[in-house]
């Protein structure tokens, strides 16, 4: 039996499936468990999410000096961070995509190198017209995931 591939929509990152068994395993397998065994970590109804940070000493001391302490200081940093280069983190994260998946599946086609640097240089001119004569389905998912590649989109 041949294994499909999968990539995620939003990353391009493939996703590995086990298919053995029967249909009735598989789907028991990967139907959605709304119900977690364990209530998890953090402030539920805030949707707070506990994980593990590494710093230096120094970070710490510096967070630990903020009004509302290091929680309140990280999520702080991290919203004025996402705030500042939204553009800049779109163009980034679909053209990380888009790479994940040609570099999964079309290394082998015609203008596969000449289409990663057309991408990543930002031209979506030239991108569009490398990859139009491969296969339907990798131009396809291609143009999907380099949708937001380019600057003329910000």
């Amino acid at each position: 039996m041949r294994q499909p591939l999968v990539f995620d929509n939003a990353t391009g990152r493939q996703i590995d499936l086990d298919l053995g068994g029967s249909d009735d395993e598989i789907m028991d397998r990967y139907e959605d468990r709304a119900t977690p065994a364990m209530a998890p970590r953090g402030r539920p109804r805030l949707g707070v999410v506990a994980r593990e940070v590494t710093l230096l000493p120094r970070h710490w001391e510096w967070l630990d000096s903020q009004p509302g302490g290091a929680s309140v200081a990280l999520r702080r940093l991290v919203d004025q961070a996402r705030h500042a280069t939204p553009i800049a983190d779109r163009l980034r994260q679909a053209r990380e995509a888009t790479y994940r998946f040609l570099t999964a599946v079309a290394g082998n086609l015609a203008g596969y190198e000449e289409a990663l640097r057309a991408l990543f240089a930002g031209d979506r001119r030239r991108f569009d017209t490398l990859i139009r004569d491969w296969p339907s389905d990798v131009n396809f998912f291609a143009m999907t995931l380099s949708q937001d590649a380019f600057a003329d989109r910000a």
